[in-house]
């Protein structure tokens, strides 16, 4: 997408006009604003703001495919380990064999396999533990990790004004940090940054009290419920801000 500021020519925000393209190296913030702006790319969101909310959030969720590699093995973990606890090795070596199976149909189909093989990871990384531990509910460790890291991470950089979001979708729109100096972008990705953090926070405030009673059953069945439900609705907000704010600028 073009942008129509004046600002937005220059290599970063922050480096004066005169000073030759590449002479400085890139802060912190823009590797990781870019590495941030390209994984959007990757997941098919667009810098295109007449796209449609709809394609958008499909998008980010893989469409059907990524919808069924997302929760089939999950939730084949969760039935499985109802109607039969032990041996527990049961239950998780289905979970991790289906996902097996998608990563292996990306790999013969050539098609992107990033997502079936994070997805293959963390099953492997969870049922391990588990069957380490011998404990059902430690199979849903990984994930209260990755909320409490990304909960802890989005609140923090919004408070001390580096939005995560702003620098995902700052990039993802080719301008970068400049979006610091409008004070307009700047509020929207402040709040943004805390309703994705108060997300992440949310599934681990409801998922850690029943995994530390071991409630394997209950706990499994919220993770299915809190993931790609809540997770559309908040892309869907996302987008509608993002494509009022880049239009009125245009």
């Amino acid at each position: 997408m073009t942008q129509t500021d004046d600002r937005d020519d220059t290599p970063t925000p922050s480096r004066p006009a005169s000073e030759p393209a590449g002479s400085a190296e890139p802060s912190a913030s823009e590797v990781f604003g870019a590495a941030l702006g390209g994984a959007a790319r990757r997941a098919g969101l667009s810098s295109e703001t007449e796209e449609s909310t709809q394609r958008i959030v499909w998008s980010a969720m893989g469409g059907w495919r990524g919808i069924i590699e997302s929760v089939l093995p999950s939730l084949a973990f969760v039935i499985l380990f109802t109607l039969r606890p032990d041996p527990l090795l049961l239950s998780l070596g289905v979970s991790v064999g289906i996902a097996a199976v998608f990563t292996i149909i990306r790999l013969v189909q050539k098609s992107p396999p990033a997502a079936a093989v994070g997805g293959l990871l963390a099953a492997g990384a969870a049922a391990g533990l588990a069957l380490w531990t011998g404990r059902g509910a430690d199979n849903f460790v990984p994930g209260l990790i990755t909320n409490a890291l990304y909960g802890t991470a989005m609140v923090v950089a919004a408070l001390i004004g580096w939005s995560i979001i702003g620098l995902a979708v700052g990039f993802l729109m080719g301008e970068g940090t400049a979006w610091r100096e409008d004070r307009r972008k700047r509020r929207a990705f402040f709040w943004l940054g805390l309703a994705w953090g108060a997300l992440f926070l949310l599934r681990l405030s409801v998922q850690l009290p029943l995994y530390l009673t071991d409630q394997v059953t209950l706990l499994g069945t919220l993770k299915l419920v809190m993931g790609l439900p809540l997770f559309a609705p908040m892309v869907a907000v996302t987008w509608l801000v993002v494509r009022a704010l880049y239009r009125r600028a245009e």
